[in-house]
């Protein structure tokens, strides 16, 4: 299976606004991937309306969030229903400050349906971090039967690399995430033994499914995802040299 498991929508504050759930489907599936996940900054209230949107599509879907930990990295939690990443993101909301977000400096934050109505604007600053370390975070995600992944581990900012040095030894992390440009020969070997994924983590429609991961798995869900991962079993697809 071809996944891409990196997926902003028009929520995320820095997305662009033509990220409908239903849009961005119809893009993965375009690009011939077998699944998908939306992971949205430090929310899932848009995970139902891709449900139905996968749904409709006969695309494999799975729901998360991107949490911006206390450290300010950036890593993912990823579950198989939307019930679990909406448990997950009331748990980051209650950790997050009680600001109301100013679209004008950090953008919108449509929550929207299936059919692209918008339904209400998160009124968070979702560009924040929370206030929970990342063991509290990963003990959190797999209490709710997530996978935590560490995203662009590549990248000098909100990455594990530029805030704490590397990768944390304590197996807080099921993988590790590289970038679309990331030289794949210089940061597989500094993934310290993790399973190593790569995602598009697009903002934009052009973005969607540019780069992915591959895995021998029987069904796309979390648990054929960490077999894949625990056994090292993955296999990510060449970096961009250009945008």
């Amino acid at each position: 299976m071809k996944f891409d498991l990196h997926i902003h929508s028009c929520l995320s504050p820095c997305a662009n606004l033509e990220m409908s759930p239903s849009e961005i489907v119809a893009r993965a599936k375009a690009a011939g991937m077998d699944g998908m996940a939306l992971t949205d900054h430090q929310s899932a209230r848009n995970t139902p309306a891709i449900a139905e949107c996968a749904l409709r599509a006969g695309m494999a879907c799975l729901y998360g969030l991107e949490v911006c930990t206390a450290e300010e990295v950036h890593t993912l939690a990823i579950f198989d229903t939307t019930e679990q990443a909406l448990a997950m993101t009331e748990w980051v909301y209650a950790a997050m400050p009680k600001r109301v977000n100013d679209p004008d400096t950090f953008g919108d934050q449509p929550v929207v349906t299936w059919d692209d109505d918008i339904v209400e604007m998160e009124w968070r600053i979702l560009a924040a971090a929370c206030r929970k370390p990342i063991p509290e975070v990963s003990a959190k995600c797999h209490e709710l039967g997530g996978l935590y992944i560490a995203a662009h581990i590549d990248r000098s900012a909100f990455s594990v690399y530029s805030q704490l040095g590397g990768i944390l030894s304590d197996g807080a992390f099921d993988a590790v995430e590289l970038s679309r440009t990331a030289d794949e020969t210089v940061w597989i070997p500094k993934a310290d033994g993790y399973a190593v994924t790569r995602s598009s983590d697009a903002h934009n429609l052009d973005d969607v499914a540019r780069v992915w991961t591959e895995a021998d798995i029987p069904e796309f869900t979390t648990a054929a995802l960490k077999s894949a991962f625990a056994a090292r079993a993955t296999r990510i697809s060449p970096r961009l040299t250009k945008f």
